[in-house]
Formats: structure tokens, sequence, C-alpha cells
């Protein structure tokens, strides 16, 4: 009836509501500091933007090339407007790429620990996964990787910077990865976190001109915090991206949505300020978690890795939990992810997180 790869898999289990949580746990006020969520909201363009828009439209499809978001992202690139692919997120640009690329008994590379829908869709297409484990710093080991593909090899996850560690590698580094790889191996770089890194020229963009096999993913989830309006976007080259418009659904990116991502991308003040104040309160994190003696990853993203005194990261995190902030557990046995957030938020936890320590 269903696919074999299929009946095997765990389905996703979302987080509970904030109200649900709220109500559950008997709580006034709950913060997810869980999801990489931006804490600082959307650029007010959006919604004057959306404002502006005529809903006697509703009955007419959307522009299925999202034009006006494609033309702007194409001049600010320096990259042909015909090198972009867009996604309801990029769930949907992970899920195509898996869909056109790989078939049964192919293999692909993935770090551990890195993001896992990566390996889920893999598993969709009956591709068998390999995963390569980070060095001792948490970043993904590019060395490593390099030594197991073999001519089965047809993928290569790289989450730059990595999901849930934080950490970069450097575009120099990947290009070194890249220079003798066989083109039968795609690489897919996940830039959905490289924002925050604070570097201009920390993304690999430029060099899809250059690697047909390279595909570049980024999203407006994250530093534009369009998180519920699902805008993800791929920049590769040909022949891929002709494959990937080929399979692509139609009136994938509703008019909504390109008019809140159109907005957001043209107020380049506002994610400036965001990036500022995410690496602003991550120093703060990073200062207070050496002062507390909590082993951490160094992160180029709007979140930290912490490891906790004794393992004991399931009773800090029910802890904050009880105290009105979510936290992320089960990456990995003993550690946290904590999101920036808010700097009273911020401050808040770390208190917590002392009193904790010493009870």
């Amino acid at each position: 009836m269903v696919k074999e790869t299929v009946k095997h898999l765990n389905p996703y289990v979302p987080e509970m509501t904030l109200a649900e949580l709220k109500k559950q746990r008997g709580l006034d006020k709950l913060v997810r500091l869980s999801a990489n969520e931006n804490a600082f909201g959307t650029s007010p363009d959006v919604a004057k933007a959306l404002d502006k828009w005529h809903y006697a439209d509703s009955n007419l499809y959307p522009d299925s090339n999202a034009e006006e978001l494609r033309s702007s992202m194409a001049t600010r690139f320096n990259i042909s407007p015909d090198n972009l692919i867009f996604g309801n997120g990029l769930d949907e640009i992970i899920e195509l790429l898996s869909r056109v690329i790989l078939q049964p008994g192919d293999e692909v590379l993935d770090p551990a620990p890195t993001f896992s829908e990566y390996q889920l869709h893999a598993q969709i297409e009956g591709a068998k996964i390999r995963t390569v484990d980070l060095d001792e710093s948490g970043r993904i080991n590019l060395s490593a990787m390099k030594r197991e593909v073999d001519e089965k090899t047809r993928m290569v996850w790289i989450c730059n910077p990595n999901n849930p560690t934080g950490t970069f590698i450097s575009p120099k580094t990947i290009q070194s990865f890249l220079a003798d790889l066989p083109d039968t191996v795609t690489v897919i770089v996940d830039e959905a976190y490289i924002d925050f890194t604070g570097d201009k020229h920390a993304s690999v963009i430029q060099l899809t001109k250059q690697y047909a096999n390279l595909v570049v993913l980024r999203t407006f989830s994250k530093a534009y915090g369009l998180a519920n309006f699902r805008v993800g976007f791929a920049v590769c080259g040909s022949p891929l991206i002709d494959y990937l418009q080929a399979a692509r659904l139609p009136y994938n990116l509703s008019t909504f949505a390109e008019i809140a991502a159109t907005a957001s991308f043209k107020d380049t003040d506002f994610v400036d300020q965001v990036v500022e104040t995410v690496i602003a309160e991550r120093k703060k994190w990073e200062h207070f978690l050496m002062k507390a003696g909590l082993p951490f990853y160094d992160s180029a993203a709007n979140f930290i890795f912490f490891q906790v005194k004794n393992g004991d990261s399931k009773g800090l995190h029910e802890y904050l939990l009880s105290n009105g902030y979510l936290l992320r557990d089960g990456l990995r046995d003993g550690w946290l992810r904590v999101t920036i957030g808010k700097p009273e938020d911020n401050q808040a936890v770390q208190e917590l997180i002392t009193k904790f320590l010493v009870s």
C-alpha cells in the first residue's frame, strides 16, 4: 500500500503550542527559546506591505515565479534570476532536492549531529545514510567526509552554521572540499543561520557560478523573522536548477508570503539591527557559560549548544520550564540548546541556571 521506506519512519511530533503548554503547567508566562525563532520580531515594513494588498485578488493564483522577490534577490546577490528557486520553507526545498537527486541505493553523507530533515528525506527516497562525526570543536569535519566519498555517494549535507552546534566553517574550507570532488556528488550548503555570523562574506553563494554540483540554501525564517510565512530558497546552476524547477509544485509560494519576504528583504536596517543584537547577546551568553563552568560550542548562529554539569540536562530543562522558559533538549545526552532571546529573557534564564547549579 505504501513505500517500504515510509513504513519505518517516525512521524514528526511538533511541540505543544505555547498556549497549551502554559495551560498544562499553570504558567502565566512562557517564553519559547527552543525553536531558534527570531525573538525580535519582523520588520514593520512587512505589515505595511501586506496592508496594501488587494484582497479582491484572493480568487487568483499567486505569481508562480515570484518575480518581484526573485528580481530583488538576484540583484543583491549578483546572480542570475534563473538560478533561484523558492519553496514553502526550506523543508520543501530539502524534500525537492532529495526527490530529484536520490534513488534507492544511493548514499548520502550527513554530519552528526545536524538538522534531522536531511536524513528524513533521504530515507523516504530509499537512500542509505552515512553519518560522519563532527570534530572536537563541534565543526563539520570536511576532511573526514571527503574520505567517505565513494562511487555510491550522491549527496553531501553541510549545515553552516551547523544546527545544533552553531559552529561555522569558512567559505575557503568549503571551496577546498569542492575542488576535487566528483561532479556526480551534489554538495548542499544550508545557510539558514548565515546572517548571524555578522560576516557579509560568509556565504558560498558566489561559488555556485563555479561549481555546478553546489547548492546553497537560505531562509526568511531566521534573521528576517518570517517563520510563519514559510519562505525558503536555493541557489544553484544548470542543469540542476532546471530539473528542480520542472519537479517543483506550481504556486508553492503564496502572494502573502512573497509580499512579506520582499518587504523584509528590502529592510536591511532591521536585519542588521537584529544581527547586531543577537551577536551582542551571544557574547554575554558565552561569558556567562564560561563563568558557570558549562562547556559549549563556539556558535555563529542565534543559539548556543551547551553541556550541563553532571549531565543533569533534563533536570535543568524541567526547572527552566517550570519558571516559564522553554529550551531544546533531546539533541544530545547532557546538552541543551538555547535560542538567543531578548536581553531581559537571556538574563532571567542565566539567573535561573545559576540558582539550579548551586541548589
